[in-house]
């Protein structure tokens, strides 16, 4: 009788991995999604921020600027008048805009909505009317243009919208038209008045207003482009010796009226303004979009365009600017947020191999056994790759996908190769290093104690050659700096990352020391929690340079990211500083006016005023007396200040301390002013009486002081004397300095002032500074790179903490047996994790202040702070140690070690001690 085959009682590897382990294996699941999803979302997070800063800068920016305007001349006068006036009524016009939109290369792209075209005259013809008005007895001139679609761009305010009776033809002699409400007020027009046009034929053209209008949005391309089309302007007389005036405004005519503009002498113009699109437009397309720019700006598109439009079509915009600008911004800032991305990513891939070897830590003996009775490299390696990657693959992927959807217009690739690299970091990690410490059979030997442990000749070797990678980068850092044109370097980027490196090895290696001064003078002490802690902290394994290494990179990168915020907002507070003078200013617009002494005692009334300083100022003062002053003549902005408020003043705004006694020094006996000067007056004007143009009149001042800046001017030359000895004593701007102000008080006095005078507050100026979406998003950047530092830095520490639990456990329970107290059972675990987190901790302040001071000369904030904005050239924003992001994650380490050794010897001393007894030694 045959009996059947059984089969072989055979469990799948992963599934009863997955089972016995559970823990592991969803604690690495969480690690590997929180870490692919940062991967991820950093390429998505810089180009989302940089295709948002390019759609902003290209939408912001004046239509005159972002504008593409096509313009040609009408066809010559030797043409037929029937084929003239065709090329310039309304249906040729529009077919020619479909087919330049069409024509135009990818990705430019034209907004029909806001785009423009018609008949316009380029020179401006004089009007005689005698209603007209006339400033300097000069009569205006006006232009006319037939824009399409005027009733969808505005709004009729009175009269009716104006339309071509019949047929327009160069012999029409009366045409209609509209005009803004600001050109009719101006211009004194109103529905039914005329203006009569030369023309070629000598019989005018009559222009009968019929309607007048109100533009929909006064900022669009349709009125922006040409200001005229809004509001008249005051033009001087170029041809005059003395400044004289006159009006030049612009009358709206229907479309299909061109031809009639044909007839003038205004050498009338075709033209098509094509507003861009920039809803459509990433970060990816600035190369093409340049290249597209200049090709129909000079280049092949150009002669596409004149297929369509006539062979002496033009094609002008300053759009190409405008991308140029935005180039210079993203590589002033990118190399910047390079040295947060390397840092962070570095953290990242040590927290990553230290989960790695935490997990063959663990399973050494399992892996060792299999080892032993025949197992493969290739099987054991290819059954953790496995089990590995079932959990590593899915959180990936969901990391990916979370970062896909929370970071929108930004590239896939560049977020798939992040987060695959943190799947093959982890899937490769573990099944590696098993290989590596398994190619022979391992046997107990000798302990591998960071007391006796020998660095290799190798080891030695590597180590010297990091330490020349890391000088290389901080002194590429230092001389070519991160500002625009020197580029991303990955090694320059890196000197952070490796002056942690670097700043590991050395701690490792000097570790011991401590320890062993440390063992002799407790080793006489009576207790034994001191020795033992100690003892077991020189016990530790050698291989302790991968936590160290994560904790130094994770602080220092955390310190980098902090300093940089810090050294961004300090520029920033600085800046605003010196645009207002102080938290709030009030002054007049135009030539100075002194202020009215109620209203200085209104302004120091104002809830929230803590201090007012009254200045006069007295912009591009001559340095030269009145009869020496020529219009070569250097000048200087003179203040005339109380020196006891302005001292207070510069106090209370962290600038360099007003000498205010060098003021009050009085006359010597050359009847001479005592002056602070900035350093560049005081070598001008040397040790010398000198003799000034003021408003007062000529006034003789002598070098007192020098100042390297001071507050409420920006000129890199200045002069402050005492207000009370000037001749003009009266102040001409306030200066205010509170925390909580109440603006509209402070409104209210302004208007009290004048009319003229205004407030400036610093808390506005100093938002004017953060005006592009690159510049929030790179701070974003940064912020993000601090927290993940002192993340990865927490987790770090409690690896390396957990990778010895089991251990320390066995240790507590024998140790109770023989009499440890539990108290003494939380102290000992206590001190054992203390020598390493206070190394990390302090080595982490060191590491992080040096490599601040290192790479501060090189790492230029400028473009990151003050892009944008009118700051003075003079200043640069620099990098400075920030003292909570250096102390902070510090003490955090120094916490959670302290912290997870009180849990585990609370957790021991419930659990009992029979279950890690009956264990055994587990070396």
């Amino acid at each position: 009788m045959n009996a059947a085959k059984l089969p072989a009682a055979c469990a799948p590897w992963v599934r009863t991995r997955l089972r016995t382990a559970p823990g592991v294996s969803a604690a690495l699941a969480v690690l590997v999604l929180l870490t692919a999803f940062l991967a991820a979302a950093f390429p998505r997070s810089v180009d989302a921020y940089e295709t948002k800063a390019l759609r902003h800068d290209v939408a912001s920016a004046p239509p005159g600027q972002s504008v593409l305007e096509v313009a040609t001349p009408p066809p010559s006068l030797g043409r037929a008048p029937a084929v003239r006036e065709s090329a310039v009524r309304e249906k040729a016009l529009s077919s020619a805009r479909d087919a330049l939109v069409e024509t135009l290369p990818a990705p430019v792209r034209a907004d029909l909505a806001d785009s423009s075209y018609g008949v316009h005259t380029t020179k401006p013809l004089v009007a005689d009317e005698a209603w007209l008005p006339r400033p300097d007895a000069l009569p205006p001139q006006l232009t006319y243009a037939a824009p399409s679609a005027l009733p969808g761009h505005s709004t009729l305010r009175s009269g009716r919208w104006p339309a071509a009776r019949g047929p327009v033809t160069l012999d029409t002699r009366e045409v209609e038209a509209a005009v803004t409400e600001e050109t009719a007020r101006t211009l004194r027009m109103k529905p039914g008045s005329t203006v009569a046009v030369p023309t070629r034929s000598g019989v005018e053209l009559t222009v009968r207003i019929t309607g007048i209008v109100a533009p929909l949005r006064p900022e669009s391309g349709y009125w922006a482009v040409d200001p005229l089309f809004r509001a008249p302007s005051l033009i001087r007389d170029p041809g005059s010796r003395t400044p004289v005036f006159y009006w030049r405004g612009t009358l709206l005519l229907p479309p299909d009226t061109g031809p009639a503009l044909l007839a003038t002498m205004g050498e009338p113009e075709l033209y098509w303004r094509l507003a861009p699109d920039a809803s459509g437009l990433t970060a990816a397309d600035v190369p093409a979009l340049a290249s597209g720019i200049a090709a129909v700006e000079n280049g092949p598109g150009l002669l596409k365009l004149r297929d369509i439009a006539g062979p002496n079509t033009t094609l002008t915009t300053d759009l190409d600017a405008i991308l140029g600008a935005y180039t210079s911004m993203r590589a002033a800032i990118g190399p910047v947020v390079t040295v947060a991305a390397v840092g962070i990513g570095a953290v990242a891939a040590v927290v990553l191999l230290m989960t790695g070897a935490l997990i063959g830590a663990r399973r050494h003996h399992e892996l060792a056994l299999l080892r032993s009775r025949g197992g493969s490299l290739r099987g054991i390696g290819g059954r953790l790759l496995a089990e590995t990657a079932v959990a590593v693959l899915p959180s990936a992927a969901l990391g990916l996908l979370l970062a896909v959807l929370l970071v929108g217009d930004a590239r896939f690739l560049p977020a798939l190769l992040g987060a695959c690299a943190v799947a093959a970091l982890v899937c490769v990690a573990l099944p590696l290093r098993t290989a590596l410490h398994h190619r022979t059979p391992l046997l107990h030997g000798a302990r591998d104690d960071v007391m006796d442990a020998r660095p290799s000749r190798r080891r030695t070797v590597a180590e010297l050659t990091l330490l020349v990678l890391a000088v290389g980068a901080v002194a590429a850092l230092r001389r070519r700096g991160t500002s625009a044109g020197s580029g991303a370097d990955l090694l320059v980027s890196a000197a952070p990352v490796l002056v942690g490196l670097i700043a590991a090895l050395v701690l490792v290696r000097l570790y011991p020391l401590p320890l062993r001064l440390a063992a002799r003078p407790v080793a006489r002490l009576r207790g034994a929690v001191g020795f033992l802690s100690l003892a077991r902290a020189g016990r530790a394994s050698s291989s302790g340079t991968l936590p160290l290494l994560a904790l130094l990179i994770a602080l220092t990168t955390a310190a980098f990211g902090g300093s940089v915020l810090a050294g961004v907002a300090d520029a920033r507070d600085e800046a605003a500083l010196r645009a207002v003078g102080a938290d709030a200013r009030i002054s007049g617009e135009g030539a100075p006016s002194p202020v009215p002494d109620g209203v200085l005692r209104q302004v120091r009334a104002v809830d929230g005023v803590e201090d007012v300083a009254p200045v006069r100022i007295e912009y591009r003062t001559a340095l030269a007396a009145s009869l020496d002053v020529r219009s070569d003549t250097k000048r200087a902005t003179l203040m005339g200040v109380e020196p006891e408020s302005y001292a207070r003043l510069a106090r209370d705004g962290g600038l360099p301390a007003f000498p205010a006694a060098s003021l009050r020094s009085g006359p010597g006996q050359d009847e001479a002013l005592p002056a602070v000067v900035s350093p560049a007056l005081a070598d001008r004007l040397g040790e010398r009486p000198h003799t000034i143009r003021s408003q007062a009149g000529d006034i003789t001042v002598r070098v007192a002081a020098v100042l390297s800046r001071t507050s409420a001017v920006s000129d890199a030359e200045f002069l402050i004397v005492d207000a009370k000895r000037l001749a003009l004593p009266e102040p001409t701007t306030l200066l205010v300095t509170g925390a909580a102000l109440d603006t509209q008080r402070l409104l209210a006095a302004a208007k009290k002032a004048g009319p003229d005078f205004r407030v400036g507050l610093r808390a506005a100026e100093r938002e004017r500074f953060v005006d592009t979406p690159m510049q929030s998003g790179a701070e974003r950047i940064y912020g993000a790179a601090v927290v993940a530092g002192a993340g990865y830095a927490l987790l770090a520490v409690l690896l390396s903490l957990l990778q010895t639990a089991p251990e320390r456990t066995t240790l507590l329970a024998r140790l109770r047996t023989m009499g440890l107290t539990t108290r003494q059972g939380r102290r000992l675990l206590a001190f054992e994790a203390m020598p390493q987190a206070l190394l990390a901790a302090f080595g982490g302040l060191l590491v992080g202040w040096a490599t601040i001071a290192l790479l501060a000369p090189g790492i230029d904030l400028g473009s990151l702070a003050l892009a944008g904005a009118t700051a003075p050239t003079t200043y640069t924003a620099t990098l400075r140690a920030d003292l909570r992001s250096l102390a902070l994650p510090a003490v955090g380490v120094v916490v959670l070690a302290a912290a997870v050794a009180g849990v585990q010897a609370w957790w021991a001393g419930r659990r009992g001690s029979i279950k890690e007894l009956r264990a055994g030694d587990t070396r």
